[in-house]
């Protein structure tokens, strides 16, 4: 047996299970082998009916009956109920808002339940994992039950999807090493590696992962895999730091006293981290080659203004040998609202200088000053617009994508600014900055509040820039958890404010109405089904606007724009308004469902309100209360602080839940690695020490292969 197997070669499979492991992205014998699991087990740990205690989570052997599914007599959620026995008694077992579980689970048949025990002096199982099982209880793969009897017998557990169980991949490992396919793997860490840190070889790594002898071996494997994983990223990102090194930047004039008088004209005072940020880029700007730096500030805190600052001295300068024109700025937003919002906020910065400014987006073009009257802009053609881009004309360029389209060519472009960087490809981002002879420098702006363990990793490319204070002047906001019974109540506050001429956002977890009887259904609100109602129902005196992700680019900018005009009162809309979205009348925002998101993009919903110097309120209206929620949504209302909210998501969630595995490209063990700051920082100077040595990994074919692979499967967006 290969790692570069199929699959199908090895395995009888059914077309469920191959669907199954398609939806897991396991092809080949060596994803099977990398398929690792999320936890770990004792049998030795397992309980029995008649030894439950409310609060524990448990697992136990036995079999299902009675299960039917109905609806909750006091909030009409869907739920199945139905009874779990053993030979020590028998208890109740309850699924909320999982009516096709009164379908899909086996009845009568030896199964193993894991779940929590919750209720009083009647306990019952909520929501447990439900697993058939074939044959005895598991016990460890490689040690008969005569040995080690005083051990515990660990065994793995692994993310399942519908048509596969946990205990087929435990199965599977144990046929494919019993195949010798271990043997045919070579160790792309380098011994001398592995022996500084103190890490296993592969092969023992992956058969502690998999088949546990303690559960100290299965934490040392681990430890292994996600040093491996940060460490191959952080290998790329140090090629591309190198490779950015090697590049010629334009020269920009850094001439401080006129910076400090165009910083004096500003209408408003520096924060100090303000005053920090400029100064590093602009110390930046003075270095032989392109600056590369993320910018990421919480939200309010002004990453406009620095950028602002920083473009100044970029279209006051004169490019090498002229005598006339300026350097070329471009800086580009993830959407036309956002794109429109700062070519009118770079109008009143710049508004003095004899500089033309360009706005170009999918929608339109406009250039500012007119001919016609120099206080405001004009529309212009886009083959006009692009000619005076290419001949230097347009000394700073404001747009969404259509800035990386083939045809937008500059002549002089010395500084790219990528707002809400995380939106956008790294294929798009290197689009723009190579527009030009020399490289521009690059700065990528964030008003994602990240923890700072992801950022060295993901943006390990990047110099990092930290807008951690706020501006004086800005108001307060007051986060609440609403109950369902006080529901009225924080209608009635939102009501309050819009007869202020106010306005409000209400978030929901889902575009449409759930089905019920679909499996992994999310029963949730939805945007649609509450913004018939809100209009209906509770705030008929007033426009009710929807927002989602479905619709058309001009629909949804049709009803930003309404919003932000003020013809609509409250936008009932999922959460594609967590980023760059700027309506400072909004002061409310409600988020159903709270607990169904994350504390980072709370906070950065929450922000939507944050805009103004009105005080802001944000109810947080969760479906569930369960302890792990209520602590997490506590959080966010004792805090408005995003870099402390975000060290606490990273805390709280489950791995690879922070900000979506699929967004970041990293697996769950790479997510769990951000929690240990050592082996982030072992792994980087590692990075570090062998690119110095071997730029192109030649001496290290296969970090280098191991590299190519990560850089295709790396979202950035």
């Amino acid at each position: 047996m290969l790692p570069v197997d199929p699959i199908e070669k090895h395995f009888r499979l059914t077309p469920q299970q191959q669907a199954a492991l398609r939806r897991l992205a396991i092809e080949t014998v060596h994803d099977l082998l990398y398929h690792f699991p999320v936890r770990y087990e004792s049998v030795n740990e397992s309980s029995t009916v008649s030894a439950l205690a409310v609060g524990n989570k448990v697992t136990l052997y036995g079999t299902l009956s009675g299960l039917k599914a109905k609806k909750l007599w006091k909030s009409r959620r869907p739920a199945t109920e139905g009874w779990f026995e053993d030979a020590s008694g028998k208890v109740k077992v309850m699924w909320f808002n999982q009516p096709y579980i009164a379908r899909m689970a086996p009845q009568g048949t030896m199964v193993k339940l894991t779940g929590s025990v919750s209720g009083g002096s009647k306990p019952y199982i909520t929501n447990p994992e439900v697993e058939v099982l074939t044959g005895e209880i598991p016990d460890s793969l490689f040690t008969s039950p005569t040995e080690k009897e005083d051990t515990p017998v660990i065994f793995p557990v692994y993310p399942e999807t519908q048509g596969i169980t946990s205990r087929w991949f435990y199965h599977a490992f144990k046929r494919v090493h019993d195949g010798g396919v271990l043997e045919h793997l070579e160790d792309p860490l380098p011994e001398s590696l592995r022996t500084r840190y103190h890490l296993p070889d592969i092969h023992s790594a992956l058969l502690a992962l998999h088949a546990p002898q303690s559960t100290r071996s299965a934490e040392a494997a681990r430890k292994r895999f996600s040093f491996e994983e940060i460490f191959v990223i952080q290998l790329h990102k140090q090629q591309e730091r190198a490779r950015n090194a090697t590049q010629h930047a334009f020269e920009i004039d850094v001439d401080e006293a006129r910076i400090k008088k165009f910083i004096a004209l500003l209408p408003f005072p520096l924060t100090g981290a303000q005053e920090r940020a400029v100064k590093e880029i602009l110390t930046d700007f003075e270095k032989l080659h392109p600056m590369a730096r993320l910018l990421e500030g919480d939200v309010g805190s002004g990453k406009t203004a620095v950028a602002a600052i920083t473009a100044y001295a970029a279209v006051t300068s004169r490019p090498k040998g002229r005598v006339s024109g300026t350097l070329q700025v471009a800086y580009m937003a993830p959407t036309e609202i956002l794109a429109t919002q700062h070519f009118q906020s770079f109008i009143e910065f710049f508004k003095e200088l004899p500089i033309n400014i360009a706005l170009i987006t999918g929608s339109g073009c406009y250039k500012y000053p007119s001919k016609i009257d120099r206080e405001k802009p004009t529309t212009i053609s886009r083959s006009q617009l692009l000619k005076w881009i290419k001949s230097g004309e347009i000394a700073m360029l404001v747009g969404t994508h259509a800035l990386v389209q083939k045809t937008v060519a500059f002549e002089h472009l010395a500084y790219v600014i990528v707002d809400e960087q995380h939106r956008f490809g790294t294929a798009q981002r290197r689009a723009l900055a190579r527009k030009g002879d020399s490289a521009p420098h690059f700065l990528s702006m964030s008003a994602t509040p990240i923890p700072r363990t992801l950022a060295l990793t993901m943006y390990g490319d990047l110099d990092l820039s930290v807008l951690d204070e706020l501006p004086k002047g800005r108001a307060g906001v007051t986060t609440k958890i609403i109950s369902k019974e006080k529901r009225a109540s924080a209608y009635e506050a939102i009501r309050e404010e819009l007869k202020k001429g106010r306005q409000a956002y209400v978030i929901c977890p889902r575009i449409d109405e759930p089905d019920p009887e679909k499996a992994l259904a999310l029963i949730a609100k939805s945007a649609k089904a509450e913004a018939k109602r809100l209009q209906q129902d509770v705030f008929p005196e007033f426009s009710v606007g929807l927002m989602h992700g479905k619709l058309k680019p001009q629909d949804k900018d049709a009803v930003m724009k309404a919003f932000s005009e003020g013809s609509t009162n409250v936008l009932v809309s999922t959460s594609v308004v967590e980023v760059g979205v700027n309506v400072p009348n909004a002061t409310v925002i409600a988020i159903e469902g709270a607990e169904r998101f994350g504390l980072a993009q709370l906070h950065q919903l929450r922000g939507r309100v944050l805009r103004s110097s009105h005080e802001a309120f944000c109810f947080l209206l969760p479906e569930t209360t369960g302890e792990y929620s209520r602590a997490r949504l506590q959080a966010l209302e004792k805090t408005r602080d995003g870099f402390a909210l975000a060290e606490e998501d990273l805390k709280l969630r489950g791995a690879g839940d922070l900000y979506g595995a699929n967004q970041w490209g990293v697996s769950d063990l790479g997510m769990d690695a951000l929690k240990n700051p050592r082996l982030i920082e072992a792994a980087r100077n590692a990075a570090q020490e062998t690119i110095a040595h071997d730029p192109e990994l030649t001496k290290h074919p296969l970090l280098k292969t191991a590299v190519a692979g990560r850089v295709h499967e790396l979202h950035e967006e």
